[in-house]
């Protein structure tokens, strides 16, 4: 790709649970984590670990039409806060944050990749596109998120 863009898109929000609950759903790549996947992401398969720093894993991505395989590794840069999803494959990265919110029993999430587009004109239609996408798809992550915590 040629002088490529970087960008970030950013989706938080108030769970009502306790953080370290909901940290251990993120975390758990075998169990929790797939519940709160979204339609957009499917099937997603251990291939080593399986909770938190040192899983890999592989999942389909149903996108614009398409689906492709999306392969990761986790790290944990702040166990039990910070959890890290690097792509094998394109030069994409998402944290996932988790604080204690405001109140007793409740966490703020956030959801933050960083991604790479073309520059120009084309590289605007595409950050925009998969801006509003991805903003789309971690409304949905997050919702399903904070219904499993309440309930765990």
């Amino acid at each position: 790709m040629e002088n490529p863009t970087r960008y970030r898109i950013t989706a938080s929000r108030r769970v009502a649970a306790p953080a370290s609950r909901v940290y251990d759903i993120i975390a758990d790549y075998r169990d929790g984590h797939p519940s709160i996947l979204p339609r957009a992401f499917r099937n997603l398969q251990v291939d080593e670990g399986g909770r938190g720093a040192g899983t890999r894993f592989h999942m389909d991505v149903h996108a614009f039409g398409r689906k492709e395989t999306m392969r990761a590794a986790v790290t944990e840069p702040q166990p039990g806060r910070v959890l890290v999803e690097k792509d094998l494959d394109r030069p994409t990265v998402t944290t996932f944050t988790v604080e204690r919110g405001a109140h007793e029993g409740e966490a703020i999430v956030t959801f933050d990749t960083e991604l790479e587009s073309r520059s120009g004109v084309l590289g605007a239609v595409e950050r925009w596109v998969s801006t509003a996408f991805l903003q789309r798809v971690y409304r949905e992550e997050l919702g399903n998120l904070d219904r499993l915590a309440r309930n765990a």
